[in-house]
């Protein structure tokens, strides 16, 4: 039973698997007789005082401030290694790909604007269907096996990174709050103290996570977001040991934290954000031009928005198509990308801190995940040969999958 469990958590489809399953457990118990003990759950009061300075917030806000500071910690860990060692470091590489992330964010955030122009308060949620859900699309694109190009999954890996880096910076400049000076100057003062770390070659990682923590609650104070606190640190965190070449702490902390999230924070996050309930749902529920824009931004607005990209950069010899991959299997892949739902629920509590009266936006996540997610499979297993097709046989796929490649 162990060894099936074990071979179960190696699988590149697990974390998008355990995701998933996370999500329709809390639809489940949020449409069931247990709702009141889900409710009980997610708005628990949960207290930390240290003398004067307090922290109260109930258990969904510890979950999305608190937890998911360690997935964008992974995110930032991530972003560093590609940056200096990986796909991003090479510019010819990465052209293609960030340009489908840019076009990929910019489309889907037009078409939801255009659905809720001239309503200021749900115009706050543009940026919900910018967002891809790596652990998901990756997740879709593994059913298919190893009759996927192995540059087609590095593709869709190095749109997935650019689109973070993109989610990084709109949660950054337009999802702040009234901002507090002196909490901002407290954050502040921890940077030289981490940079200090890092240009004196300090390894052990447990300095590098307490002057964190101090970041982290400052910016919870601060009016930033306080996930933010683990992007920032992550780009302190040692690539390598100069005293020693083959040890990589950023890696090796990478990987450490690659289960935890995948298998943990996130299934955590998502059990106490969709659990939606859909009593009195109906038809105008679902027509709403929040949802309904959210959807036809994830569904509509990915495919165009990532695909311009690729033909501006074919047409103007900018890049060239990855390696034994078709214009067909990028047009699958360009499905895959509007799956946005973890980082597109994080921005919809952003955008209107709760559940507001007479929508949901969870529906529209959802709704355009799934399609998005389903014909983007269909697009590809009809596009992609077989293991024993010449044309795959040729590819050697050279490229990367991230450790934590269960992460957007």
């Amino acid at each position: 039973m162990f060894a099936r469990i074990k071979r179960f958590l190696e699988l590149e489809a697990a974390g998008g698997i355990v995701l998933a399953a996370a999500a329709l457990l809390a639809m489940i118990v949020a449409n069931s007789p247990l709702k009141s003990f889900y409710d009980a759950f997610i708005h628990a009061p949960v207290v930390v005082q240290v003398g004067a300075f307090e922290i109260a917030k109930d258990a969904h806000h510890w979950i999305n401030d608190g937890l998911m500071a360690i997935f964008f910690f992974l995110v930032g860990l991530e972003l560093k290694r590609e940056a200096l060692v990986g796909e991003l470091s090479d510019i010819k590489q990465i052209m293609m790909p960030a340009l489908a992330a840019i076009g990929g964010m910019i489309v889907p955030a037009l078409i939801y604007a255009a659905f809720n122009y001239g309503n200021p308060e749900q115009l706050a949620g543009w940026a919900i269907p910018a967002a891809t859900d790596i652990a998901f699309a990756l997740g879709v694109l593994s059913l298919l096996g190893n009759r996927v190009p192995n540059a087609l999954k590095v593709f869709l890996v190095s749109i997935a990174i650019f689109d973070d880096l993109g989610a990084i910076v709109i949660i950054a400049l337009f999802y702040t709050s009234d901002l507090s000076l002196f909490s901002l100057a407290v954050a502040a003062v921890c940077f030289p103290f981490l940079f200090l770390l890092n240009r004196m070659n300090v390894v052990r990682l447990t300095p590098y996570l307490l002057i964190g923590l101090v970041m982290w609650a400052a910016l919870l104070k601060s009016g930033v977001h306080a996930t933010l606190a683990g992007v920032l640190l992550a780009f302190f965190i040692p690539l390598r040991n100069k005293n020693d070449p083959e040890h990589s702490p950023l890696e090796e902390l990478e990987h450490d934290l690659h289960n935890t999230v995948a298998f943990g924070v996130l299934p955590l996050f998502a059990f106490a954000n969709a659990g939606i309930s859909l009593a009195g749902t109906s038809i105008d529920t679902l027509l709403h031009p929040v949802p309904l824009g959210i959807a036809a931004g994830l569904f509509i607005g990915k495919q165009i928005g990532v695909m311009a990209a690729v033909f501006f950069c074919l047409k103007l010899g900018l890049a060239g198509l990855p390696k034994g991959t078709t214009v067909k299997q990028l047009y699958g892949v360009s499905m895959l990308c509007g799956i946005g739902f973890t980082m597109s629920l994080f921005i919809s509590g952003l955008a209107f801190g709760g559940i507001p009266d007479g929508f949901d936006p969870r529906l529209g996540i959802i709704l355009g995940s799934i399609i998005s997610g389903v014909i983007g499979y269909v697009i590809l297993r009809g596009n992609i040969p077989n293991a024993d097709h010449p044309v795959l046989a040729k590819d050697s796929g050279e490229g990367f999958i991230p450790a934590a490649n269960g992460l957007k």
